[in-house]
Order: structure tokens, then sequence, then C-alpha cells
């Protein structure tokens, strides 16, 4: 017994302990694809719930369903936590094959200072409040990148490049996927009384309405030139992306001048590199119809499957603890870019 100790206490012929395993990722994909099928389904069924609103719905209910709660936590997070951040980069990478610089170049410099002014007044007012309302973490930089950008694209960017806590993103997630669902609803019964025409009513949901599926689903009810305008201008948002995420990267490298492994996040995120050649690419006319076609379905499985697993990350309870100052900054911030874009739209018309 002396000697079978021994032995089973004597080092590996290496000489070196062995390393553990990392956690396997594949259940976690595994769930994540099911919940982009999930969603594919309710929005075949339901045409006006957006595919990737309902992927992070599905993903918040999967996370508290008492049968899926301990796996969702447990052997599944790994994949989910991958899909959330990398699904989420290429997601953004293929975005930039919708944003062709003639379109943007054709809605006239007005039209461009408009939107520069709707999104810079959406951004640090909704930052501005959140401090105030006392929200922690990254939360109000979140949420204020995801009402004046493009939703949770947006939030993934620059929740990368600050290192953001999982929660923060996936409640700023949760919010502004809810806002942007409800102006579907709201915003077309305002047309009339606000006395838009079909143009200045796509202008003003592309200026307003968050995720790109959402602008789609709101100026799709005031006919074709109303889309048009909208995904225009929406598309003009999702070009700010770039220069955020790059202010993004530089308050990181300044409030970490000296960081202890000695490296500094880039000044320019490869994907941020990758969706800006994504767009000059666009820009070239050189790419056929199919080919765009299948890069945008692509672009919206992995942006639903990077949704899903950021939804799966809301903690309901937790939640609760903040969610009349979370309620209260997202009502705020959508009243601060509904009528900041509003009345942007009247100047330029």
């Amino acid at each position: 017994m002396a000697l079978l100790s021994a032995r089973d206490r004597s080092p590996s012929p290496t000489g070196a302990a062995r390393a553990p395993r990392e956690p396997s990722r594949v259940p976690g994909l595994a769930l994540a694809a099911l919940g982009v099928v999930a969603a594919s389904c309710v929005h075949l069924l339901v045409p006006a719930v957006p595919t990737l609103t309902a992927a992070v719905v599905l993903g918040i209910a999967t996370a508290h369903l008492p049968g899926l709660r301990g796996p969702v936590r447990g052997i599944a997070r790994p994949g989910l936590t991958l899909a959330g951040k990398r699904l989420m980069r290429l997601g953004i990478v293929l975005l930039g094959l919708k944003l062709g610089l003639g379109d943007i170049l054709g809605l006239g410099w007005a039209t461009v200072a408009m939107v520069l002014g709707v999104v810079t007044a959406t951004f640090l007012g909704t930052v501005w409040l959140g401090r105030r309302l006392g929200l922690r973490g990254d939360q109000p930089v979140l949420v204020a990148t995801g009402y004046s950008i493009c939703g949770a694209s947006a939030i993934g960017a620059v929740s990368e490049v600050r290192g953001s806590d999982e929660e923060d993103v996936a409640t700023s997630v949760a919010l502004v996927t809810l806002c942007g669902t409800l102006a579907i609803a709201v915003l077309p019964l305002l047309q009339a009384p606000l006395g838009l025409d079909a143009g200045q009513f796509g202008r003003w949901v592309g200026a307003g309405v968050h995720d790109v599926g959402q602008v789609v689903a709101t100026a799709q009810t005031a006919g074709p030139e109303a889309l048009g305008q909208a995904v225009l201008v929406k598309l003009l948002r999702v070009m700010m992306l770039a220069p955020l995420v790059a202010v993004m990267v530089v308050s990181v490298r300044r409030r970490r001048a000296a960081p202890a492994t000695g490296t500094r996040p880039p000044l320019v995120p490869l994907f941020i590199l990758g969706f800006l050649t994504m767009s000059a690419l666009r820009t070239t006319g050189t790419l056929p119809d199919g080919v765009l076609d299948g890069a945008a379905r692509l672009q919206e499985v992995l942006l639903a499957a990077a949704l899903f697993g950021l939804g799966s990350a809301v903690h309901l309870p937790a939640l609760s603890r903040t969610g009349a100052r979370v309620a209260a900054l997202g009502l705020c911030s959508w009243l601060v870019i509904a009528a900041a874009a509003y009345g942007g739209v009247l100047l330029t018309t």
C-alpha cells in the first residue's frame, strides 16, 4: 500500500501536472442553435415579431425554466458566452455589407448633420441620466449606445472594447430590444397626429428606432417611400458605430494607462476594421445580389445566436432590484431620441 501510495504521488513522466480540461462549448452552442431555430419559427408564425427580438426573449425564458436553469448556468454557459461575444463580432462585420457610401451621400449633408445631432444628443443625454439614476457599471453607456446607434449590435461592439460585465450587457440588450419592439406598435399611430408625410415618417423612424429589423417593421406600415428613407437613415446611424467604438477605445486606453499585462486595447478593434472593409466592399458594387442576400441571412443567424446567448445571461431577480431605474432610463432615452429625431426631420424638410 505504501508503494502504491508513493507511485500515486509521483510526478508524471513529463514532470508537469496535468492541466485541467477546458469546459466544452458544444452544449451551449447547440442550445444557441436551437434558440435560433425557435426564434425563426416565432417570426414565421408572427411576422410582426422580428427574429432577433424573439431570440432575446427565448434566451431569457430558457434561463428561467426550472428544467433548463441549471444547465444554462452550468454546462451550457461557456458556449452561450462564446455565442454572445464571438458570434456577435462576426454579425457586426457582416452588418457592413448593408452600408454603401453612395447611398449615404445621396441623403444630403443636412440629413447627415441631423443624424449626427440625434446620435450625439441621445448618447450624452442617456449616459448623464443613467449616472444620475445611480445605475451601476457600464449600464448607462451600453443603453446609450443601443438607443443612439443600432440596438444590440452596437451594445455588443462597445461591450467588447470596454470589457463590460455580461449581466450589464444582457440587461441593456433586453431593455433596448423591449423599447424597440414597442416602437413597432406605437410610432405608426403617431404619424397622422404629428403631421408627417411618408418620407418624413420614414426618416423619423430611421433616426429614432434602434434595431434595423425594428426600423423595417415600423416604417413599412407607411409604404415603400417611408421604408426606403428609413433604411437609409438607419444605416447612416450604423455608420456612426466605428467612430463611437474608436472613442470608447481611447477612453479605455486612458483609464488603463499602465495595465498589468503591459498591453492596451487596439485603437480600432479587428471586428470594426472588418465592418469598415465590408462597407467599402459594398460601395464598389461588385458583389452580386445573391452574395448580399446570403450574407444578410447569415448575419441574422449570427446575431440571433448571439442575442440568445446574451438573453440567457439575464437574471430576472437581480434585474428586478434595479428594474425601476433601468425602465425609467429606457423610457426617458426613448423620449429623447424620438423628440430629437422629430425636430431634426422638421428642420431638414
